[in-house]
């Protein structure tokens, strides 16, 4: 087809099914340039002119120096596979067990022949994420997920409520099934407990693995704690000082860098009635209160965090009213052996840093 005659536009579907026209722009480098009367002629390599006489294009076209060659060429839409990617669990459960999923949270339990659980993974959306396993495809799953889908037998549903409710379900069976293809979250995590205390008018919060003599505590809690007291540091910290915000906050706040204790001053019967209500589930109470305090905050970035903060607090006490399994034995709990403040923060001089 001549240069004059080519498409402009989007590329259209041709009648011939399963086809595409497809204008291809084909850069000529400057070397296969040559001078003639009509101005410059493209002369193209050898392997070009074995494809564009295939075409039926078997001429070289006069072109000014900075046109560009096209094609109007008919290429498959898509590339048939000489092999179809197996699909060991369509076999066995079935098309109509992957249509009938729902479209809810929950977790699911992969299981084998004799009813081992193989894995536990939980979902926003079970039809989704398990729509996910249909295809054995070796170029998108590592070895692991293929030796997984070929022994899985029977996958078992379970619905939650909610997102956060299946992550705690699925928290709740990797501790107590421990299975074999599951790596994160099989073994109980580190135990940490928030602790505060207060000295005359200043407040002082830490993390430690042990509570203290003279410290109340709540837990025990994974890693999360640490987001958790710094969401909820910056958030008291915006509720006594709403006008300057964060341009006085302590440096490294902002980025949870808080230190081994974070000393905060406020008013102790006011503010140790609200940390009681937060830590005893009442949330919606505690984003009044924080709202209330922080209605003059000036700077954008400074309600952005509150925000924020807001979310992950409600998130994690969400989260610890919804956990049904300890991170240690009440026994474990009870024997353990108290610390001095030495002894229990041992990194007093370091700063702890967000995960």
């Amino acid at each position: 087809m001549p240069h004059d005659q080519r498409q402009s536009g989007p590329p259209g579907k041709n009648a011939n099914a399963g086809h595409m026209r497809v204008p291809f722009e084909l850069k000529v480098r400057s070397a296969w340039r040559q001078p003639c009367s009509g101005g410059v002629a493209w002369v193209l390599p050898r392997c070009w002119r074995a494809l564009l006489g295939a075409a039926g294009w078997n001429r070289t076209v006069g072109l000014p120096l900075a046109g560009s060659f096209a094609l109007n060429s008919l290429v498959p839409a898509s590339q048939t596979l000489l092999f179809l990617d197996p699909r060991p669990l369509v076999e066995r459960l079935g098309a109509e067990f992957f249509r009938q999923l729902p479209a809810r949270p929950g977790v699911y339990l992969m299981r084998d022949a004799v009813e081992v659980v193989l894995y536990v993974g939980k979902a926003k959306s079970l039809r989704q994420r398990l729509s996910h396993y249909r295809v054995a495809n070796p170029d998108r799953m590592g070895r692991r997920h293929l030796r997984l889908l070929r022994q899985v037998v029977r996958i078992e549903l379970q619905e939650c409520a909610d997102e956060m409710a299946a992550l705690a379900r699925e928290a709740e069976l990797l501790r107590a099934l421990k299975p074999k293809f599951n790596r994160a979250g099989i073994w109980p995590a580190t135990p940490r407990f928030l602790v505060w205390c207060w000295k005359e008018q200043t407040l002082e919060m830490a993390i430690t693995e042990t509570p203290s003599i003279g410290w109340q505590s709540l837990g025990p809690f994974g890693g999360g704690v640490v987001h958790f007291r710094a969401a909820l540091t910056r958030l008291l910290w915006y509720a006594r000082n709403p006008l300057s915000g964060s341009t006085t906050m302590p440096h490294g706040w902002l980025h949870g860098r808080m230190g081994a204790i974070v000393t905060l001053a406020g008013n102790q019967s006011g503010l140790n009635l609200v940390l009681m209500k937060l830590f005893e589930g009442d949330t919606d109470g505690f984003v009044a209160w924080i709202t209330e305090r922080t209605n003059f905050l000036v700077h954008a970035y400074d309600v952005e965090m509150r925000d924020a903060d807001l979310e992950t607090v409600t998130h994690f006490m969400q989260a610890k009213a919804r956990r049904t399994l300890p991170f240690a034995t009440p026994d474990q709990i009870a024997g353990a052996r108290r610390k001095e403040p030495e002894a229990m923060f041992p990194f007093l001089g370091e700063e702890w840093l967000q995960p």
